[in-house]
């Protein structure tokens, strides 16, 4: 004689909508909205409001893992969607951005195609590999976490009204292809997001940017 099992209740499925309403979602997005506004002034050619709205990007995006690292509550589910949501805002807001940046300062140069297409794979190599496999046993990444392409490509764009704009776009072009060697490659670099002190560090960061920009303007 066979028992049956007692059927198992499994949990109802959330809407799609249902996972805005969480904090570190809506700061996620909040992120995607920055890369948005950036996205639009490196097309239209304003580039310092670019800028802050690329460094705001990575600001919320620091932010959100903070404080989903700081709720208690959260259901599996929410946090795995949280962390999906994540990747693919990085590869925008990190692989894609940058990619734009290059190619609208050097005026669409077919040669700067091949630049964009590289930050791109590796990005999407990058992000892929750490949904894999995670952080390494000592608690680093493996190679240079995406998000630092806009911190690095922020501050050198800087210097932009010191060179010719063939010169420097030449030079963004070089920079842009170490980062994406750099995020792929096997160097284990630490994980600056994941504590209070280095987010206040970027808060102020974020904030001296956004001011020196937007001195200009003015």
């Amino acid at each position: 004689m066979t028992t049956k099992k007692p059927p198992t209740h499994q949990p109802p499925v959330k809407s799609i909508l249902s996972f805005i309403i969480d904090l570190p979602n809506l700061c996620s997005l909040a992120g995607l909205g920055c890369t948005l506004i950036a996205i639009y002034f490196l097309m239209t050619g304003v580039y310092a409001a670019a800028m802050i709205g690329m460094i705001w990007a990575v600001a919320f995006d620091w932010a959100d893992g903070l404080i989903a690292r700081s709720m208690t509550g959260r259901t599996n589910v929410e946090q795995r969607f949280g962390g999906q949501l994540d990747l693919i805002i990085d590869l925008v807001s990190y692989g894609v951005t940058p990619a734009i940046l290059i190619l609208t300062y050097a005026k669409f140069n077919p040669f700067f195609l091949l630049v964009a297409f590289i930050m791109l794979v590796f990005g999407a190599i990058r992000l892929s590999y750490f949904s894999t496999f995670g952080l390494s046993d000592d608690g680093k990444y493996t190679g240079l976490a995406i998000d630092n392409n806009s911190i690095i490509l922020v501050f050198i764009f800087m210097f932009a009204g010191q060179f010719d704009q063939s010169v420097f776009s030449v030079f963004l072009g070089f920079s842009g292809t170490c980062l994406a060697i750099l995020n792929i490659s096997q160097i284990k670099t630490p994980k600056l997001s994941g504590r209070p002190k280095n987010v206040i560090l970027l808060a102020i960061y974020t904030l001296g940017v956004t001011a020196f920009y937007g001195l200009s303007l003015v």
